[in-house]
């Protein structure tokens, strides 16, 4: 069968094998969203597949959400119920399955790897946009070793240094994306009080200045800071992020870290809502042509 008589849904599975920087966790999502679309098209109940795996409507649900890895006995006789019954078009899911089923570059970090955060450093490598306010912390992906180490040991006061080490290695190791061929754009906004508060002391908060000045050079990366002024209406309180993918079977998702968990929204109507926040809060906050003045500023205080 060539490309040109494959069903459309299936000729990004071809292009998206041949994509060197896609990771499982995006393969995962684009190959649960093929099967669903596959269900969907042979009018197939989530119960009727699911009895075909020897599973529930649970189970596929979760695998055409792409929350978990796929068995090839279950994808063979998922296809065949289907009637994706061409060997060639059953070779091109079997080697997405097989790219989906892969360990992440974060897995040498199992040891000290949140699973509800294992999801987000899959999207994050996937993403093509980050945007993302924070309101206590710097970005994971522009924070220097010593500030994230001071960060670290707030949120994990009791745990032995070396899996503080870890964790930090861990974040350094995710500073590679914005530096990879075909790296996404990260646009963050950060509330000014995340600058003022001089975690690991003011050695290690100016150093971190000045990395951040260095880091709004780079041409895929835009800081900017919402000062003590911007107004209740455009603040959203708690820190978020929005990731958005160039593949359209991925749906743009909304990133809620909390304390020892997270929330993952892609109903179109909470990204909408976070979206128009997030347009707000670049909107009041200082122009990313502004950044480079205010870091300047808050590092004289700092000398």
């Amino acid at each position: 069968m060539t490309a040109m008589s494959r069903p459309d849904g299936e000729l990004s599975i071809a292009r998206y094998l041949q994509e060197p920087q896609v990771g499982p966790t995006a393969a995962r999502i684009v190959l649960g969203a093929q099967l669903r679309k596959l269900r969907v098209g042979a009018g197939i109940s989530r119960e009727a597949a699911g009895k075909a795996i020897r599973g529930s409507h649970a189970k596929i649900t979760r695998l055409e959400r792409g929350q978990v890895g796929f068995k090839r006995p279950d994808l063979v006789d998922l296809l065949t119920l289907y009637q994706v019954l061409d060997p060639e078009r059953r070779d091109d899911y079997f080697a997405l399955a097989d790219q989906a089923n892969s360990s992440g570059w974060w897995h040498e970090y199992s040891d000290v790897l949140e699973d509800w955060f294992e999801l987000h450093l899959g999207l994050e490598e996937a993403a093509a946009l980050i945007r993302t306010y924070q309101v206590q912390f710097l970005p994971g992906l522009l924070q220097t070793e010593e500030y994230a180490h001071a960060v670290t040991r707030i949120g994990y006061p009791n745990a032995p240094q070396t899996k503080v080490d870890r964790l930090v290695a861990l974040r350094m190791d995710r500073q590679r994306l914005l530096t990879r061929t075909e790296a996404p754009r990260l646009w963050a906004v950060v509330d000014e009080a995340v600058l003022r508060r001089p975690f690991g002391g003011r050695e290690v908060m100016a150093a971190q200045l000045r990395s951040l000045l260095k880091a709004v050079e780079m041409p895929n990366v835009t800081l900017q800071i919402a000062p003590f002024s911007v107004g209740a209406n455009a603040a959203a309180g708690a820190p978020f992020s929005i990731l958005r993918f160039a593949e359209p079977e991925l749906p743009d998702k909304v990133y809620l870290e909390q304390l020892t968990s997270a929330l993952y929204l892609d109903k179109q109507e909470s990204v909408d809502q976070y979206t128009a926040v997030m347009d707000r809060l670049c909107t009041e906050a200082n122009t990313p042509s502004e950044t480079a003045d205010f870091l300047s500023r808050l590092l004289d205080e700092l000398d």
